[in-house]
C-alpha cells in the first residue's frame, strides 16, 4: 500500500482532503541552454504514482492510486465524516488522448459503489488552464460561469466532488458552489489525490 499523509482541503464543502502533497521537495537548478528553468524534484509516493499517470500515460498506477484513496475513505466514513451517494469528477483542464482524473474517478467509484456522474459537471466555456494564473481574484474571475450543473443528477445527492491534483482550490470551489447553489446538493465533499505544497 502506498504511504500517504492527508491534508485538509478549506473551501465550500463541509470537508475536504488531499491525499498527501504531490511534491516533498524541489530544488533550483538553473537554466538549460534554450532558457527554460529546471528543477530537481521529489514527489511524495502518490504524488509519484499520478506524475506517471499524467504526464507519462502509466495507466497502470490507476489501480494503487485507487487502492490508497479507498483505504482513506473508509477511514474518513468510520470516523464519521463522510456519506455519499455519488461521485462527481471535476472536468479535464486539458484535452488528452485518455483524461487521468477521469480513469480514476470511475475506477474509484465502481470500488466505492457509488455512480460516477461524468457528464453532471460541464465546461461551458473555454479558459485558460489556470495553473498559469497565481492570482485568486484572477482565477475567480475566469471561473465565473465557466461550469453549469446537471440538476437532475445533483439534486438531492451528497456528492463526493473529485479532482486529481489540488492548486488554488478555486476551481473546486466554483464547482462546488454551482452544485449547492444550481444543481440543489444536499452535501458536497471533496477529495483530491494530491495537493501542491504552493497552494498555487
Amino acid at each position: 500500500m502506498v504511504n500517504i499523509n492527508p491534508k485538509k482541503l478549506a473551501g465550500r464543502w463541509r470537508a475536504g482532503y488531499a491525499l498527501d502533497h504531490h511534491t516533498t521537495s524541489s530544488v533550483y537548478l538553473g537554466v538549460d541552454e534554450f532558457g527554460h528553468e529546471q528543477f530537481e524534484t521529489t514527489r511524495s509516493e502518490i504524488g509519484e504514482l499520478l506524475y506517471l499517470l499524467k504526464y507519462k500515460s502509466d495507466a497502470g498506477t490507476v489501480t494503487a492510486i485507487v487502492d490508497a484513496a479507498v483505504a482513506f475513505i473508509d477511514r474518513w466514513k468510520r470516523g464519521g465524516g463522510l456519506e455519499v451517494d455519488v461521485l462527481v469528477p471535476v472536468p479535464p483542464s486539458r484535452q488528452r488522448p485518455t483524461q487521468p482524473v477521469l480513469l480514476v474517478a470511475e475506477a474509484l467509484a465502481q470500488r466505492l459503489g457509488v455512480p460516477c456522474a461524468t457528464h453532471c459537471v460541464t465546461k461551458v466555456r473555454d479558459m485558460p488552464e489556470l495553473k498559469n494564473v497565481y492570482e485568486f481574484n484572477e482565477r475567480d474571475r475566469l471561473l465565473a460561469g465557466a461550469h453549469q450543473v446537471d440538476k437532475a443528477q445533483a439534486q438531492g445527492r451528497k456528492v463526493l466532488l473529485f479532482d486529481d491534483l489540488y492548486r488554488s482550490g478555486a476551481t473546486m470551489n466554483a464547482i462546488s458552489s454551482a452544485l449547492y447553489d444550481s444543481g440543489g446538493a444536499a452535501d458536497v465533499f471533496a477529495l483530491t489525490i494530491t495537493k501542491s505544497r504552493s497552494n498555487q
